[in-house]
């Protein structure tokens, strides 16, 4: 199976000075937890809900003024929309990632691929890969935090 084919077409980026309020009003509208930020037509970074908890919220940066460029991920992985999704998930595997921008060949945006996505779309031999996948960071982000 083709990535094209488990992923969300049509995705939506946001400017890298769009303000983090703005961002996360887009997240909860979408109901998505993840944006893929752009800048003059090319893809330069992903943003997700975790990134503005942790990266701006509990840094002290006021949402107000914070832009998504100010916590977004730089250098992030991608993949073509004609890659195999088996080839995809074991990328999320290696770089322990949720959501990847599904680009073109001309290098456009063409959509996003998640955990999600690929439970629901993808082939039912990786089911289990993408299950395990999914129960790990559950299990990572449900144990209790560390004393300090």
């Amino acid at each position: 199976m083709l990535t094209r084919e488990a992923m969300t077409a049509h995705a939506e980026w946001i400017a890298p000075d769009l303000l983090l309020t703005e961002t996360a009003l887009r997240m909860r509208d979408n109901n998505i937890g993840c944006l893929p930020v752009g800048e003059n037509d090319r893809l330069i970074g992903m943003i997700t809900d975790r990134d503005i908890v942790c990266r701006a919220v509990a840094q002290g940066l006021d949402p107000k003024t914070a832009t998504a460029r100010d916590v977004m991920t730089q250098g992030i992985t991608w993949c073509f929309d004609d890659e195999t999704v088996a080839d995809v998930v074991e990328r999320m595997e290696q770089k322990q990632i949720h959501h990847i921008p599904v680009l073109n060949r001309e290098k456009r945006l063409a959509g996003i691929v998640s955990l999600s996505d690929l439970a629901l779309r993808g082939p039912e031999e990786l089911f289990s890969k993408v299950s395990t996948l999914a129960s790990r960071d559950a299990r990572r982000h449900t144990s209790p935090p560390a004393s300090h």
